[in-house]
């Protein structure tokens, strides 16, 4: 049996000691769930765009909200996006106690409960696609799951490819957070701590990069998340006819962090998912290539 522990509560500006900046696109929840034994609380920030079929949007390591720009107005003009960032990132701040991807997914299906969104659609980007993956696992918490470049489908020296890329680009994006503005609009810089997620670096808008920079090098739980994606639990799959709702994974033919082998590997582990390839695109198609992106998202959840 589950116990409630009450409505959410929607945190003011005007409380004490609050870490967030507020504004009427961004608001924190104070959500608590819990038992006779444990209280738990979660807040996490999130943003709504549009009206209509809800459709829910989960960035990936070290990423916030706002690495959904260039695809936020067309999934707008015809779903009811709530895009949020995870506990950690943003301005979502940590978890209490461990911090694992068991832990974030937990968190994220709190969430839906709390916000009366259980099995709604949901997209999910590199870690947050994995997530997605786990919440389709578990059935019933999202409906239509679509996980962009999914981590954890890693063999051998892969998964510690994938940590020193993600330990490169974090710690690039610190190191460039403390120089000057105008150093951090350079190309070069922007190159050095964002080359592994894109293949079309030099055409995404100046807005995006230095966000995800910013985002980046405030991430409180990315080296705890990331250590436990690579040294943690195994991504577990689902067995033929066992998803309740469907699958699609989209992949980028020129993924530098999540190799494109690894697609073949998530279908064997996943044989009801559907794989869509990107063409000339990286680690992040909904910056390589927003318009299929969106496109593919639109027909997958009609």
């Amino acid at each position: 049996m589950r116990h409630r522990a009450g409505p959410a509560r929607a945190a003011v500006p005007a409380m004490t000691g609050c870490p967030f900046s507020y504004s009427p696109s961004s608001v924190v929840l104070m959500l608590a769930a819990g038992d006779e034994t444990e209280t738990r609380s979660v807040r996490i920030n999130y943003i709504r765009r549009g009206t209509g079929k809800p459709l829910l949007l989960v960035h990936g390591l070290g990423s916030s909200w706002h690495t959904w720009q260039g695809v936020l107005a067309p999934l707008a003009a015809q779903r009811a996006v709530v895009a949020i960032d995870l506990p950690g990132f943003g301005k979502s701040p940590p978890l209490d106690g461990e911090v694992t991807m068991r832990a974030m997914a937990d968190a994220v299906a709190q969430f839906l409960d709390e916000h009366d969104l259980l099995g709604t659609d949901a997209v999910g980007s590199s870690v947050g696609a994995r997530l997605v993956l786990e919440l389709a696992r578990r059935g019933e918490l999202v409906g239509v799951a679509i996980p962009l470049a999914p981590s954890g489908f890693w063999s051998g020296w892969e998964r510690h490819a994938f940590r020193l890329a993600s330990c490169l680009a974090m710690r690039m994006a610190r190191l460039l957070h403390a120089t000057p503005l105008p150093l951090r609009r350079h190309g070069w810089s922007r190159a050095l701590s964002l080359s592994f997620f894109s293949s079309e670096l030099g055409r995404l808008p100046e807005r995006l990069l230095l966000d995800e920079m910013r985002a980046l090098a405030s991430a409180e739980s990315f080296a705890l998340l990331l250590q436990d994606m690579v040294r943690g639990e195994a991504l577990q799959g689902a067995a033929a006819g066992r998803m309740a709702s469907p699958v699609v994974i989209g992949w980028g033919r020129l993924d530098r962090i999540c190799l494109p082998s690894q697609a073949e590997r998530a279908r064997a582990q996943f044989p009801d998912a559907r794989l869509h390839w990107f063409e000339n695109c990286g680690h992040y198609p909904h910056w390589d290539t927003p318009a299929e992106t969106a496109r593919l998202i639109l027909e997958a959840t009609e």
